[in-house]
């Protein structure tokens, strides 16, 4: 850019809170985003820990924030905080984005829009026949979960290693519709239910940098993934993950985190910007030049 932008009284804002927050991809990508529809936005990372999380959002309205980003570890501890939750992000149980609406914060979750992206676009297929296998049982396997049951998925089969994690996780669903085609099985479990995946997906931190010669499965695991199955990591660095590596050896289609993380960037400047057209390309550029992959 020749010019920078300059800030001023008018500029409105957005931003990410976490704690650490300094990592976030966030702010390259949609600041990428907004200097290429020349508004007059900026996008900040704000460093907020837990215990000052309910001064930190009354601050945010006091001085006009837009709407921000929610990550790790506010996502659940944000909801009693806020004035309406979406039934999206109740389902989950977790909110990733609040914006200002009517003087009021309004908080959604759109890890379920970033997921399912590639698997409505690029990969888009009849998934009423189809089964999904999700390895861990996390907040961002309750985002896929939810996924996978928007885009249709026939049966969606939970691998955990706690049993009585699987089992709250499988009771939580209890009064969702989404209870009738979920099943939860420990790991043990794992080689009856990779052949007959058609969706693969990693939601466990374990492949993520700095251990980057992990897999959440073993190389005889992965073998018996079917020919043109699809792997999905949700983890961007490195890329490929071992898992990723291990998986397209036997055939399979992979997708890395990171089109999640750009597409629930997107889903979020929709609602902040009141926008459709969002540069995705830009924002999926920015994060490559910032990762050193482009």
């Amino acid at each position: 850019m020749a010019n920078e932008k300059l800030i001023t009284g008018k500029t409105k804002l957005l931003g990410v809170i976490g704690h650490p927050v300094e990592h976030s991809l966030s702010p390259a990508m949609h600041n990428a985003a907004i200097a290429n529809l020349g508004l007059d936005y900026v996008y900040l990372p704000f460093p907020i820990a837990p215990e000052n999380l309910e001064v930190a959002i009354a601050g945010f309205a006091a001085i006009g924030v837009v709407g921000f980003s929610v990550t790790i570890p506010h996502k659940q501890a944000i909801m009693p905080l806020l004035s309406e939750i979406t039934p999206l992000a109740q389902t989950i149980g977790a909110v990733n984005t609040v914006s200002r609406q009517n003087n009021q914060w309004v908080g959604t979750n759109t890890d379920i829009e970033g997921f399912i992206a590639p698997l409505q676009t690029t990969y888009k297929q009849d998934w009423s026949q189809k089964v999904a296998v999700i390895l861990g049982n996390g907040g961002a396997a309750r985002a896929v979960v939810a996924g996978c049951h928007q885009l249709g998925f026939a049966k969606i089969h939970v691998v955990g290693r706690n049993v009585q994690r699987l089992q709250e996780f499988r009771d939580s669903w209890s009064n969702s519709p989404i209870s009738e085609n979920l099943q939860v099985h420990q790991w043990e479990e794992l080689s009856k239910l990779i052949p007959q995946a058609n969706l693969l997906v990693n939601t466990t931190p374990i492949g993520m940098y700095p251990k980057v010669d992990e897999s959440p499965l073993s190389g005889e695991e992965i073998a018996n993934l079917p020919t043109g199955a699809i792997a999905y990591d949700l983890i961007y660095i490195p890329k490929p993950t071992q898992f990723l590596e291990q998986a397209e050896k036997q055939g399979a289609i992979a997708i890395d985190g990171l089109e999640m993380l750009v597409q629930q960037g997107v889903a979020a400047l929709k609602i902040w910007l009141q926008q459709e057209n969002i540069p995705v390309e830009v924002m999926r550029q920015a994060l490559q030049k910032h990762l050193g992959l482009g």
